[in-house]
């Protein structure tokens, strides 16, 4: 069983997780506005992969008998001017997440559930990767300044990235076929 510390603690950062994936599709839907599909393709697979946590949060709380306790969503921001000062807030949002997986680990240790500090492992990794990606990005950024070509060859490359499931649907909108069950 998951004690009440850890309990709340990771229902904390699943509720931080779904409102990590609101500030990435609010990104998206900010790189769709000016015309930078690439982009708004890679921060819609930033939203799925957010997603992703919050079901494992989810998994772990549950496996442990433990309760979610889902929260309301915060809006996020959606003043950003430049892909520049995307990227610059996605790096500081992943310092601050970096920090919150290691004070969970750090939780776990103190309260010696090594069921749960072996579950964060998972998180502690992906948060070097996510931290190294962006900042290359935000590099890349950087380097392509006000040079339209150069943002758009960037807005190509994050273009090859895919998203499993409803965020990588097709932007028309193909006829429906009614759901149809067979009962034996």
């Amino acid at each position: 069983m998951i004690n009440k510390k850890l309990l709340e603690a990771c229902n904390d950062q699943l509720n931080a997780s779904m409102n990590s994936s609101f500030l990435y599709l609010a990104m998206s839907s900010y790189f769709e506005e000016v015309e930078l599909h690439g982009f708004a393709n890679w921060m819609r697979l930033q939203t799925t992969k957010e997603i992703e946590s919050v079901m494992k949060f989810y998994h772990h709380i549950v496996d442990r008998f433990g309760r979610v306790s889902v929260r309301t969503v915060n809006a996020p921001s959606i003043a950003w001017d430049s892909a520049k000062a995307v990227f610059e807030q996605i790096c500081d949002h992943l310092l601050m997440e970096t920090g919150r997986i290691n004070t969970l680990v750090e939780l776990a240790r103190k309260e010696n559930d090594k069921a749960s500090e072996n579950f964060l492992q998972w998180f502690v990794k992906d948060q070097v990767e996510k931290e190294a990606i962006s900042g290359r990005t935000l590099g890349m950024v950087k380097k392509a300044g006000d040079s339209q070509p150069a943002l758009l060859m960037l807005d190509r490359e994050l273009a090859k990235h895919r998203a499993p499931g409803p965020f990588d649907a097709p932007r028309e909108r193909q006829s429906e076929k009614p759901l149809r069950f067979d009962v034996d």
